[in-house]
């Protein structure tokens, strides 16, 4: 079975202040397995990220079905849904949005304050993730005190925290120079492969996106391989 189904979606937007109505995703099915890398690239404005807010049931479509872990999205409850997002899902973003107030390891903890975990074993395993990705010595540190890189390291080891099966990242090396965007490209590879959790990358670098399994593009809102 596979991880992601989705049939025959469609999304649409009206534009503010008319009655336009403007199509962004049209008849878009895709399949996605357990463990795979995959890459969605594609021209601005083409609705990359809003397939991926799809696909992290942040956004509902018009029309179509997703299946997620063999559940269907659109049967599901907005309490179940959250629910989905803090165990099956975790988000990657250009931007980390930690928060400032918050050490590393609080950061990386967050997410697991909506589940019933004992608090030992996720700090263990927060520690072990941050020791992963050569952030042993920060766990104390503030968001302010870290490198770009680092940060973005920091919100990898969030998305894990939680052990989902899908991780989602909408352009995550976007704010980073090319170094340390390769570097976090090679960190994102390793763990999608160490803990066998799938990947769906949005990128506008080629380069990155050969690195996937897998790369789709949109173009006028329709997927192709």
């Amino acid at each position: 079975m596979s991880l992601i189904t989705l049939s025959h979606i469609s999304k649409s937007y009206r534009e503010p202040g008319s009655d336009q109505v403007v199509p962004v995703l049209r008849d878009v099915s895709l399949s996605i397995e357990g463990g795979e890398s995959v890459a969605i690239v594609g021209p601005s404005g083409c609705g990359k990220s809003t397939l991926l807010n799809i696909l992290g049931t942040l956004d509902t479509p018009d029309s179509g079905s997703y299946a997620l872990d063999g559940a269907n999205m659109e049967k599901c409850t907005p309490q179940q849904l959250a629910a989905i997002r803090s165990e099956k899902i975790g988000f990657i973003f250009q931007l980390h949005h930690l928060m400032p107030q918050c050490t590393v390891l609080e950061n990386v903890l967050l997410p697991t304050l909506a589940l019933k975990a004992p608090a030992d074993d996720t700090r263990k395993r927060a520690e072990s993730l941050l020791a992963s990705v050569g952030l042993q010595d920060r766990l104390n540190w503030k968001p302010a005190q870290l490198s770009g890189g680092e940060r973005q390291r920091v919100a990898v080891v969030r998305a894990l925290i939680n052990q989902p099966k899908l991780i989602l990242a909408d352009e995550p090396t976007g704010a980073l120079d090319e170094k340390n965007a390769e570097a976090l490209t090679t960190l994102l590879l390793d763990l999608q492969k160490t803990t066998g959790v799938s990947l769906v990358l949005v990128t506008h670098h080629p380069a990155q996106a050969a690195r996937m399994s897998r790369v789709l593009k949109i173009h006028e809102g329709m997927l192709t391989n």
